[in-house]
């Protein structure tokens, strides 16, 4: 009896994560994991405006510029900014408790976040922040109500503010952030900043499985081997059964 309740609570439960996810429809991401400009581009946005924060514990700087085509020399040069050594983990110097005592909690390890949430989401996460004075760091966020980091990449972007509607609830009418429009004072166009959100969610992708693109070559050559192998083995089946049948 145990056993089928323990059970069910694991098929359940990727139901109430889902339940509890945004409210707003998620936008497509349409990442290529293929397209090492693209990871590239991820990558150095990630290294200048997001490392300072948040860690990728578990992958190393190597396997990432072996990876998606950077140059080791040139990414130690670039993209190393501590001293690291090009085989370390990719880790800040930020202490856990100052980092608790300034964020409200210590800002979450990013290298598995696309597996945790989606890059749906992480893509319309970088698109949603908004300006709310009444928060700590002046935004707010519409798939992430509360949130509690500042938009790093406002400098990119712009000023955002949020685009609300009246809607119904329980028999009230209220007003619900639906989405956000930029000022147009970022050092990014609407396009360019589209194509950054999309080249750093397509970074998080990679990081979350860098071995991905190898499983799916060499899953395809598994079947083709294994089709092969039916047909041999059923040829073989033939020839046993001949004089029987």
């Amino acid at each position: 009896m145990m056993k089928k309740l323990i059970v069910g609570l694991f098929v359940l439960l990727p139901m109430f994560a889902m339940a509890a996810g945004p409210s707003v429809p998620l936008m497509k991401a349409g990442n290529d994991l293929t397209d090492n400009a693209s990871l590239q581009r991820g990558a150095k946005l990630f290294m200048n405006y997001c490392l300072a924060c948040h860690q990728m514990q578990y992958q190393r700087y190597e396997r990432t510029f072996r990876d998606i085509g950077i140059p080791t020399a040139i990414g130690e040069e670039q993209l190393i900014f501590d001293g690291s050594k090009v085989g370390s983990h990719i880790k800040n110097a930020m202490d856990i408790d100052d980092a608790a005592k300034w964020f409200g909690a210590p800002p979450p390890d990013l290298t598995l976040i696309s597996r945790v949430k989606s890059p749906d989401y992480i893509y319309t996460y970088l698109k949603s922040f908004y300006k709310d004075d009444s928060r700590p760091f002046g935004v707010n966020n519409v798939v992430f109500p509360s949130v509690g980091m500042p938009h790093v990449l406002q400098e990119l972007q712009g000023v955002a503010t949020a685009v609300t509607e009246e809607v119904e609830e329980n028999g009230h009418t209220v007003t619900k952030v639906v989405g956000t429009v930029s000022d147009g004072s970022g050092e990014m166009s609407d396009d360019e900043y589209d194509q950054a959100a999309r080249d750093l969610t397509n970074f998080f992708e990679y990081v979350g499985e860098p071995s991905r693109l190898e499983s799916k070559a060499l899953g395809i050559k598994v079947l083709g081997f294994l089709f092969i192998l039916f047909i041999l083995a059923f040829l073989l089946k033939k020839e046993y059964w001949r004089d029987v049948h």
